[in-house]
């Protein structure tokens, strides 16, 4: 197998809640690496660690223990300024819930993610989405699914190579489910890293390589020599 670039590294990250006898660990010893290119699921249900891994390496959560190598540099070790200027540049982040500002237009949420105020680009991504005739809509006239579209166009908007998407089907109907599915095959096609958390096996199949969490843990890693594409996943 051709050697590829790791693009991030993590390390023996820990994170516990609680203490003494309430002390439960949200990751427990946990090492990940990312490769350029990949379109990696971290796959769990509840509780799994999941989420809290890709707030780790999206910078959102702080690291109690371990190491989190982006391009070579550990991101635990940055300052606050530093950290700021990563979560800007070199990462887009999709949430489950959307996290679009409610009182200004689509347009504007597009627009108005940090270090992206190219009118043009904002316009060509709204446009990618297929939602550029919906840019002075706000979004609670949206469906769930093009919310979700819109905040993709917006994490896109920060033209990182790296895409974090956590759980982003998890508050939509199936059809809606599927758009935003075909949408970010799509985008790693084009050369985009993906990382990628679910609950669902079915969607975990359109990644070249899965990880499954449990309790914490990493209890396997597989390279998917069955790739399926997201017109074809039902859940």
């Amino acid at each position: 197998m051709e050697e590829k670039k790791i693009v991030i590294e993590a390390k023996n990250l820990v994170k516990t809640y609680g203490e003494g006898e309430a002390k439960t660990f949200a990751l427990n010893d946990v090492s990940i690496n990312v490769y350029e290119h990949d379109f990696l699921v971290i796959l769990g249900g509840s509780g799994s660690g999941k989420s809290t891994f890709l707030n780790m390496i999206g910078a959102i959560d702080k690291v109690e223990r371990g190491e989190i190598l982006v391009n070579g540099r550990d991101i635990t070790k940055v300052n606050d300024k530093e950290l700021t200027l990563y979560r800007r540049n070199e990462i887009g982040f999709v949430y489950q819930f959307f996290n679009l500002i409610n009182d200004v237009t689509v347009y504007q949420n597009v627009i108005l993610a940090p270090g992206s105020r190219n009118k043009e680009r904002a316009e060509r991504l709204l446009s990618r989405v297929g939602l550029l005739e919906k840019k002075d809509k706000f979004p609670r006239q949206l469906s769930g699914g093009q919310q979700q579209r819109v905040a993709i166009a917006r994490a896109l908007n920060k033209n990182s190579n790296i895409l974090l998407c956590d759980e982003p089907t998890g508050a939509l109907d199936d059809a809606s489910g599927k758009e935003v599915l075909k949408l970010l095959e799509e985008i790693h096609n084009e050369g985009k890293t993906l990382v990628l958390v679910t609950h669902t096996r079915e969607i975990a199949q359109m990644a070249n390589r899965i990880i499954t969490m449990k309790s914490g843990k990493v209890v396997s890693e597989v390279y998917n020599d069955h790739i399926v594409k997201a017109e074809e996943v039902e859940w």
